[in-house]
């Protein structure tokens, strides 16, 4: 365990960071240089622990939920890290070498191993040969292209069914950005069709910008394409259920503190009231501990009838409870901390929402999950490695009123 502390060279580090304010132009270059080949061949390292762990488990897939816990990454950046970790310790090894000698970043050895995953293993180490030479000095998008440059070359007619299963892959993909933004993207759709879409997108954005239109070109065509996906070619657009989570202060204007959009996160009041005063908007009542903020009650006062347990479950947890995982609650699994099997109860103290995808993974072997009284969850990995998980507060928690506990006067 000395030796994984002192990889880095804290000493060292220390007295680099001393002189750096007395550095001239050039001797700033040469040491953020340094600094990259440094990291580097510290990134090298990475992929082979991680590469290491993958044997050892035999390849399950839970190694990419480990990862993204001890790693705090996002899973698909973790089962990326793995894959990439996996070939460059079997099929790249001149690619790993070149990380170990600080010419290529570990960013770069994932485009090349991206590149080739569909190739066999020997046409792989082929690839590997012919970029030794060409990788050195080149930033990701070049390696990214020189890599896939190699690899058609290597196997042109793998190359082609390649294309075919690549479309066959095509997906929606929705990602959420700063306050108040999301971006929602085809992914390998076929070209054509995404061309033909895009055009006529902006086609009629253009028809949009008159004289008296204040919106950005870019903005009209984004408003465009939404307002294609959700009216069509003029049908009624489909009502979807979006969980917004706000004080009735912040509601009646009281205060400014932010709400919550299940799925993506933390929206300003403004914002949040703005989405509250839509004609379709239905408000519901939730009761709440005023110490904690967490959920005691779901009003049923509402247009539809309630579902009970499982939307109570819903509304409180808000998203998948795996530390991480951010898919909202509605488009979860509800299932119980404690197997049915070994004894776990359907009530609101043992279920909690999981996605389809970590409701599996709490079925691997190793993983253990326990729900506290309080709505904590602690999931404990193969490697004894704990992680916790707590429904986020409607509001922060309030100082008790003075004299709240004492009997009224009559």
């Amino acid at each position: 365990m000395a030796l994984l502390e002192n990889l880095t060279g804290p000493e060292l580090l220390e007295a680099v960071n001393a002189v750096i304010d007395s550095l001239d132009d050039k001797d700033s270059v040469a040491l953020a240089q340094a600094a990259s080949a440094g990291i580097a061949r510290l990134e090298a390292v990475r992929f082979r622990a991680l590469a290491q762990l993958n044997r050892h488990r035999d390849g399950a897939r839970s190694v990419t939920q480990e990862v993204a816990f001890a790693l705090s990454l996002v899973d698909n950046h973790a089962g990326a890290m793995v894959a990439a970790a996996d070939a460059l310790t079997t099929r790249l090894p001149r690619t790993l070498s070149l990380m170990d000698q600080g010419e290529v970043s570990g960013f770069g050895a994932m485009k090349v191993a991206a590149a080739t995953a569909w190739l066999s293993d020997e046409d792989a180490r082929t690839v590997d040969a012919l970029l030794e030479d060409r990788l050195p000095g080149r930033n990701p998008d070049q390696i990214r292209k020189a890599a896939n440059h190699a690899a058609i070359t290597v196997d042109r007619e793998g190359a082609e069914a390649r294309a075919e299963r690549h479309r066959e892959g095509r997906r929606l993909t929705l990602r959420q950005g700063e306050t108040g933004v999301a971006s929602i993207e085809v992914e390998d759709g076929p070209v054509e069709k995404v061309t033909a879409a895009y055009r006529r997108i902006d086609r009629e954005a253009r028809a949009l910008k008159t004289g008296e239109e204040t919106r950005t070109l870019e903005q009209l065509r984004a408003d465009v394409a939404l307002d294609l996906l959700l009216g069509g070619q003029g049908g009624t657009s489909e009502r979807t259920e979006v969980f917004l989570y706000m004080d009735l202060f912040t509601y009646l204007g009281l205060n400014d503190d932010p709400a919550d959009l299940a799925g993506h996160g933390t929206v300003p009041a403004a914002l949040a009231r703005h989405i509250a005063a839509g004609p379709n908007t239905v408000l519901r009542r939730i009761i709440t501990d005023p110490l904690s903020g967490q959920v005691l009650d779901l009003g049923r006062d509402r247009y539809r009838p309630s579902a009970g347990l499982g939307e109570f479950v819903r509304v409180r947890d808000r998203e998948c409870r795996r530390p991480g995982c951010h898919r909202p609650a509605q488009a979860c699994d509800i299932d119980h901390s404690v197997p049915w099997q070994h004894g776990g109860h359907t009530d609101a103290d043992e279920l909690i929402d999981l996605c389809r995808r970590d409701h599996r993974l709490k079925d691997e072997p190793g993983w253990t999950y326990h729900l506290a009284a309080d709505g904590t969850l602690t999931i404990t990995t193969p490697t004894g490695q704990s992680y916790d998980s707590s429904p986020p507060p409607l509001h922060q928690p309030r100082p008790p009123v003075p004299g709240a506990d004492e009997p009224p006067p009559f």
